[in-house]
């Protein structure tokens, strides 16, 4: 039993000897040269290999390009750190491990991140932003935007924490705090309010179909198309190339048009207030004409009706359609104009016009006394009735 027991001891005395023995300068200089070379090595067969993949397979070189740099930075973190062991001095030693612990948890969320991004990416290749996509095109472009800005910002953020609770001191502050996590959640919760209000939006947004890329909407009185939506705000191109920015919590409180929700087609009208001696088949005849010479229309439906009749005009509404909003923009402009002009040139007397009475003020302000009234107008005891003569 002693004899064993003593045995052990000389074993680790021996061990402990080689390893003071190994852990000089020269020791970690030989180790660190032997770790960076098999990492050098590692990293150009992993590149060769997705280099000859990647000339049948377009993925595998898109793989290489998005992973070369995360991928190469954290071999290279993960062979440092193995050759600090024959690094001399422990507090040394600890300290620069520290720190490359440190390097290494923000390399591998960096390769983690690129990772996941690199198969959202490839999904969103499928869905380009062109006029003629579909709806799934749209609703899984604008899931898969919020959900690559959510899995990041989850990456990130314990990533942070990891880091954090490398140090001792974050460690000892985590469990105070965890102790009084009742309070702690509903201080936290009252800070962060409106930033988790905007981050819930954004993911309702992104599966309620509410809106999505693509999308054509009239906000606050502004007309535009939607062309990015994040965690936080959603980005609105108007129609003059202004760029428009709301947060998401807008959009799950507050009323908005969207003219794309069921369909890019839309019914557009043109309003006319008329006289009432006005053609009005005459103005289908023309609206017809007018149809038959665009492009912008689709020949769906188009139509002219009488839809209120008050101060003394005719509102005549025409009805036209399109296949999406700016060939509508632009359709109801030039109905609009053509048929102005041809009101002006065709039927002048269908502009509308306002009757106005006519009365003789001075004789309301200014009495005038009964016998110059006699004289003037022949009235008084002596005049002579309609269609008899004075004699």
């Amino acid at each position: 039993m002693f004899l064993t027991t003593d045995d052990d001891n000389l074993g680790e005395n021996v061990t402990e000897a080689l390893q003071e023995g190994w852990r000089t300068w020269t020791g970690f200089s030989m180790a660190l040269a032997i770790a960076v070379g098999i990492a050098i090595g590692i990293a150009i067969v992993v590149a060769i290999i997705l280099s000859l993949v990647g000339r049948r397979m377009p993925w595998a070189h898109d793989l290489h390009q998005r992973l070369a740099w995360p991928f190469r930075t954290t071999i290279l973190i993960i062979s440092i750190f193995v050759a600090t062991i024959a690094l001399p001095g422990d507090d040394l030693r600890t300290g620069v491990q520290h720190v490359l612990g440190i390097s290494l948890i923000a390399s591998s969320a960096w390769l983690l991140a690129q990772v996941f991004l690199f198969f959202v990416d490839s999904g969103t290749k499928r869905y380009k932003l062109t006029e003629s996509e579909s709806f799934s095109a749209r609703k899984a472009r604008t899931q898969l935007q919020i959900i690559r800005r959510l899995v990041v910002a989850v990456i990130v953020i314990f990533a942070l924490g990891a880091i954090l609770m490398t140090f001792d001191q974050v460690r000892a502050v985590g469990a105070s705090v965890l102790a009084s996590a009742g309070v702690a959640s509903i201080v936290a919760g009252l800070a962060a309010q409106s930033i988790l209000g905007n981050l819930f939006a954004g993911v309702q947004l992104a599966f309620s179909e509410a809106i999505r890329v693509g999308d054509v909407v009239v906000v606050q009185g502004e007309w535009g198309k939607i062309r990015e939506i994040t965690l936080s705000y959603v980005v609105l191109e108007v129609w003059d190339q202004r760029t428009l920015v709301l947060p998401c919590t807008y959009f799950t409180t507050t009323p908005f048009e969207n003219w794309t929700k069921l369909g890019k087609a839309l019914l557009g009208t043109v309003y006319f207030d008329l006289d009432w001696r006005v053609d009005v088949d005459a103005m289908r005849k023309e609206l017809d004409r007018v149809l038959a010479e665009t492009d912008l229309w689709d020949g769906v439906g188009s139509g002219v009706v009488v839809t209120d009749a008050v101060g003394g005009l005719l509102q005549v509404r025409i009805m036209v359609s399109a296949a999406d909003s700016d060939k509508m923009w632009s359709l109801r402009c030039l109905v609009r104009e053509k048929l102005a002009v041809w009101v002006r040139n065709e039927f002048p007397e269908a502009l509308p016009l306002q009757r106005v009475r006519m009365d003789d003020q001075r004789a309301v302000s200014a009495p005038t006394p009964a016998g110059e009234l006699n004289a003037r107008d022949g009235s008084g005891p002596g005049a002579a009735l309609p269609g008899e003569k004075q004699g």
